[in-house]
């Protein structure tokens, strides 16, 4: 077994969809339920929001799979495995922080840190129907970084209305984005296209 951080210990949650929304994030720390969600959230045993916040670019590709039962329509995922840019936002907050943030995605009750994974290099998997492998995704400033996705073989599939305008917010508060630059990289996921166009992706910003 590789040993993990300590509940207080600083961590960056990288996130790539939703959760770029600061609104959205805070109801998974503070509980609440999200604009235009179907759940509303517990929150974490620390509800201190993030110390710092940070605008980032992961390697690989965005994609939309399954269905939420929170959004309505598909869900998004990292796929490190292909060659791209996915644009994330990552939050410093702690490791009690992360693993709360990972039971409630779980569906499992807060309050229990999560077990390091026991090999160096993989991911830690979850007892998750939706986002069960938490990656590593190096260090910033001395903190290690965490994603959570899915390695499960999904059907791409299209996101809801709801969902496409969270993530849009938070491509406006990480990089300043117009809702037009956002239609344009959302336009590229996997899953998408047909159902959405540009135009239509950009009326929800």
């Amino acid at each position: 077994m590789i040993a993990g951080p300590e509940t207080d210990d600083p961590v960056w949650y990288v996130a790539y969809a939703s959760n770029m929304s600061a609104r959205r994030l805070q109801c998974y720390l503070e509980g609440g339920r999200p604009p235009g969600a179907r759940r509303t959230y517990e929150g974490c045993r620390d509800p201190s929001r993030p110390t710092r916040d940070v605008a980032l670019s992961l390697p690989g590709a965005l994609v939309f799979a399954g269905r939420s039962s929170v959004w309505g329509g598909a869900m998004a995922f990292y796929d490190a495995s292909t060659e791209g840019e996915v644009v994330a936002r990552g939050y410093r907050i702690t490791f009690g922080q992360l693993s709360d943030l990972v039971s409630q995605e779980a569906r499992q009750p807060v309050g229990r840190d999560l077990a390091p994974a026991p090999v160096a290099g993989r991911p830690w998997v979850m007892a998750s129907r939706v986002y069960e492998s938490v990656l590593y995704l190096g260090d910033r400033d001395g903190s290690p970084m965490f994603c959570l996705t899915s390695h499960r073989t999904l059907a791409t599939a299209p996101p809801s209305a709801a969902y496409l305008r969270t993530i849009l917010a938070g491509l406006h508060e990480a990089y300043d984005w117009t809702a037009e630059e956002g239609a344009h990289y959302l336009l590229r996921a996997r899953g998408v296209a047909p159902a959405w166009s540009e135009d239509r992706i950009a009326a929800l910003g």
